[in-house]
């Protein structure tokens, strides 16, 4: 079965850490046999937005690149700033991906789109262009967060929503969220992680040794971060609580971002906060074996794998109550915290030193919830089966139609 990926986010060799997530599944996928062709659109900004700010610039990116095999493509096309707020860009993104499809002469039997916008919305386009069915899978703030930014970000939303062949959802309560606002059936699919490299062996036996390989303090206990260095990951409320705890804790925050020179300011920079910068997935590994907290404060989220990463090490979790993360959470779902409170961050940390016993009960529970429900290889086997079930639909519903016009005839 050939299959044709459209997605915002993907992995490269320059940030090796966008999207990790889609090529963790694109691996199973291959696994299995299914020949995935990735199609990554980049936009590119109007020469004025390139001379005003840096982030509008265009970043060197190969038009093609293969990793492990698989073929991801990442043709530009023209965007404005803010984009999403107010000129949805499905078309423009639809046009390089036909570009691409006919220069390439790439084909496929059915198309794969992450999150609903901008991707789906550009899914949408390609596939009725091509007469292929098409599932999209939703992933958070695609359902969240860009629907709400005004009347055509809706539209859109709830147009791609209802015209894909079938719709899934990273998570439970995700999947119940969409089917409330667009009535669409929308089924929980989780992407999971490859169980295979995390060695739960190791995890304490070398924790003195990773921390002493990654230069980190050996005398401390260190709270990680891992994710994009932006306001809305709650960085700052991390930054600020550092004070109100006990000198033995650090926060180490591995990722990039905007806020980056803005958190090298904070009095506890090179102190008692650290920041990696952008590093390979494989490495963040590493950085989980070396931690004694792991801590996501986000004011939204998806479903992070690094989450289900931490789960897998047995490293007990601070998290917010948002997106999908109660879905990992299961029954403990209630020992989470409220975004954008240094308060609550201080007090779950103080929790969890005070009664460790627990939240290692804790930790072994969401160590067998992982191993039962968020395998990548499982799950990429259920996605094939939902690959199976939609190409077969289309196949037979294509037949009808055709049928019914020579009958008229």
């Amino acid at each position: 079965m050939k299959v044709l990926w459209i997605t915002s986010v993907y992995p490269s060799a320059d940030n090796p850490g966008n999207g990790v997530f889609h090529e963790t599944q694109v691996r199973a996928l291959s696994s299995l046999g299914v020949e995935v062709t990735v199609i990554n659109p980049i936009p590119l900004n109007a020469s004025i937005f390139r001379l005003w700010k840096r982030k509008y610039r265009k970043k060197r990116i190969p038009f093609m690149e293969e990793r492990d095999g698989v073929k991801v493509y990442r043709p530009v096309y023209r965007a404005t700033p803010g984009q999403l707020r107010w000129f949805q860009p499905d078309k423009r993104i639809a046009g390089s991906i036909l570009e691409t499809l006919k220069k390439e002469n790439i084909d496929c039997d059915l198309i794969h789109a992450h999150f609903a916008m901008p991707s789906g919305g550009a899914a949408r386009i390609v596939a009725s262009k091509y007469k292929k069915p098409w599932l999209l899978t939703l992933h958070g703030s695609d359902v969240h967060i860009y629907p709400s930014f005004s009347w055509s970000a809706e539209r859109i939303f709830q147009k791609t929503v209802k015209s894909a062949d079938n719709v899934m959802a990273v998570g439970e309560h995700l999947a119940e969220a969409a089917e409330l606002k667009t009535g669409r059936i929308c089924t929980p699919l989780p992407i999971g992680i490859d169980l295979s490299k995390f060695n739960l062996a190791q995890a304490k036996i070398l924790k003195a040794k990773h921390k002493e390989e990654l230069a980190l303090p050996n005398n401390k206990k260190i709270i990680l971060y891992v994710g994009r260095l932006v306001k809305e990951k709650g960085i700052f409320e991390l930054a600020e609580a550092l004070p109100y705890l006990p000198e033995e804790y650090v926060a180490v925050y591995v990722g990039d971002g905007p806020e980056k020179e803005k958190l090298k300011k904070h009095k506890m920079y090179k102190e008692r906060l650290f920041l990696v910068g952008q590093i390979s997935n494989e490495k963040v590994r590493d950085y989980l074996l070396a931690s004694d907290i792991f801590i996501l404060p986000s004011y939204s989220e998806g479903l992070p794998t690094v989450v289900i990463e931490a789960m897998a090490l047995k490293i007990p979790i601070i998290s917010t109550n948002v997106g999908g993360i109660p879905d990992l959470f299961g029954e403990y779902n209630h020992l989470l915290m409220e975004p954008r409170s240094v308060q609550q961050i201080v007090t779950k940390v103080k929790e969890l030193a005070a009664d460790l016993p627990f939240y290692e009960e804790i930790t072994e529970q969401l160590y067998q919830r992982v191993q039962e429900n968020y395998s990548a290889v499982d799950n990429a086997k259920k996605l094939v089966e939902k690959y199976q079930e939609v190409a077969s639909i289309f196949i037979d519903s294509t037949y009808e139609i055709n049928h019914s016009w020579e009958e008229a005839k």
